[in-house]
């Protein structure tokens, strides 16, 4: 996939382990210690399996009120993008959200990702926080891409919405928001049929890719 956002000059610091186990991982030779990440954001979620980490562990908080100024923004959205793609990869993430009061609802959006540890926004947040811990499996929203065609299978709402995309504008726009892109590069109208159906997330001057593809399936691939 390509990113067309700018990207950020920021590091992009994590801590990560060889196990998904917390008291595993305080055990000699199991930590990782603390990674910046410096390649391409479509490789860094690979990048991160290859060096055997099965929990990462964000350093600060993801703030989505603070957005305005596109290298805060590109910050933000590299940090979603590499926590989506851990989440496809069954990486247990530690991370902490701050959302805008409104929508209320706003979370629903990300809550195929794996939940955060602190959720700061919502009216009632910790309510907010105790249904997409509750409600969060992996394989909620995804996408796969077929010969000539690119499906989207989405749960977040409690039902299955499947939509499949065969025009290639359509699947040029998902390549171009893979890893964010800024909203006057999109032609109007795909971002807008995506922005409706919740397929996009906007994060101040930018739109992103919210389903996944998944890499390790937890049944077969048909039944998902």
């Amino acid at each position: 996939m390509i990113s067309t956002a700018a990207p950020s000059s920021r590091a992009l610091t994590l801590h990560a382990w060889r196990d998904y186990d917390k008291d595993a991982c305080a055990l000699p030779g199991m930590s990782l210690g603390a990674l910046d990440l410096t390649a391409p954001p479509d490789d860094q979620a690979a990048r991160l399996w290859e060096l055997g980490a099965r929990r990462v562990e964000f350093t600060g908080e993801i703030d989505l009120t603070a957005v305005d100024d596109p290298a805060d923004a590109a910050q933000a959205v590299r940090s979603l993008c590499l926590i989506r793609d851990l989440t496809a990869r069954a990486v247990m993430v530690q991370w902490q959200l701050r959302l805008p009061p409104e929508p209320d609802d706003g979370w629903r959006d990300l809550s195929h990702l794996q939940p955060p540890h602190t959720l700061t926004g919502p009216a009632d947040p910790a309510a907010a926080l105790a249904e997409w811990r509750n409600g969060h499996y992996l394989c909620k929203c995804l996408w796969r891409q077929g010969p000539g065609f690119v499906q989207i299978r989405d749960r977040r709402w409690g039902e299955l919405r499947r939509f499949t995309a065969e025009e290639p504008e359509y699947q040029q726009a998902i390549a171009q928001l893979s890893y964010g892109a800024p909203l006057r590069d999109v032609p109007p109208a795909i971002a807008a049929d995506f922005l409706a159906e919740r397929l996009v997330f906007r994060t101040g001057p930018l739109l992103w890719w919210l389903p996944y593809r998944v890499n390790r399936w937890i049944q077969e691939a048909m039944a998902v």
